[in-house]
């Protein structure tokens, strides 16, 4: 059963805005999480993902092992490899970088993993994933191997996200890059959403409540933030009261 992609589907559908906390399994240890999860359930977020594009330790199972025990929100992998794979997950993003033109990333690794994740008891969802130019080079960008899509050009980004649209893929995933210099432009932002009407995942640059709402506002379904979170932890609970707001006005217009 398609649960996680359900919820993205019914909030898309009555206008409402999700929040999710990325964590990277090599920046939190097991010490760390209660407190974070603590944040995430004061702010009442609604998804933690789990991943990064370079992961140094074999941690990802504790990381996600620890975090069902500590919540009952829906744990999804957002895998920067093959080796991010776990059934502890509630549910895993099946990546197509539609943006780059690396073979590997579009099918190949896909087809290396199938056969894994198709014996696992967890939900798969095809997504189109679309890295965009955030300033300054990513790790992301350097291990895949592709140029993202420029900032100024959301043009190419709307002929991308339709293309995977078109090809059957349930979820758009726009993102510049953990640590990117600024966050995807509300035009770029806009444009897409209007364009397509798969869910689409918004990440990377996103540092404010304020930026959280703006890129909400211009048509993101879910705000993805991550590195802002281990700079300020308490800023989880500020963001998602954001969003919340921006939900209740939606709610009695």
């Amino acid at each position: 059963m398609q649960l996680v992609l359900n919820k993205f589907q019914q909030a898309k559908a009555k206008g409402l805005k999700q929040l999710a906390v990325l964590i990277d399994p090599d920046e939190y240890k097991k010490g760390n999480l209660p407190a974070i999860v603590e944040n995430i359930h004061i702010g009442k977020v609604d998804y933690i993902f789990v991943g990064g594009s370079l992961l140094t330790k074999n941690e990802i199972h504790d990381c996600i092992s620890t975090l069902k025990q500590l919540t009952h929100l829906p744990v999804v992998i957002f895998p920067g490899s093959p080796l991010q794979i776990d059934d502890a997950a509630d549910a895993i993003f099946y990546l197509s970088l539609i943006s780059g033109r690396n073979a590997d990333l579009l099918i190949g690794r896909h087809v290396e993993t199938a056969p894994i994740l198709h014996k696992m008891d967890i939900e798969v969802m095809p997504t189109g994933y679309m890295l965009i130019d955030g300033g300054l080079p990513t790790t992301v960008s350097y291990i895949s191997n592709t140029l993202p899509i420029p900032a100024d050009k959301p043009a190419i980004a709307v002929a991308t996200a339709l293309a995977g649209q078109l090809l059957g893929l349930q979820i758009i995933y726009l993102d510049a890059g953990s640590g990117a210099k600024q966050k995807i432009s509300v035009e770029m932002i806009s444009q897409v959403t209007k364009n397509v009407q798969l869910p689409v995942i918004v990440g990377g640059g996103i540092r404010t409540p304020k930026e959280a709402v703006e890129s909400c506002t211009a048509g993101a379904d879910i705000i993805v933030a991550g590195n802002a979170f281990e700079q300020n932890a308490d800023l989880i609970i500020d963001m998602a009261q954001a969003i919340h707001q921006l939900n209740k006005q939606t709610i009695n217009s």
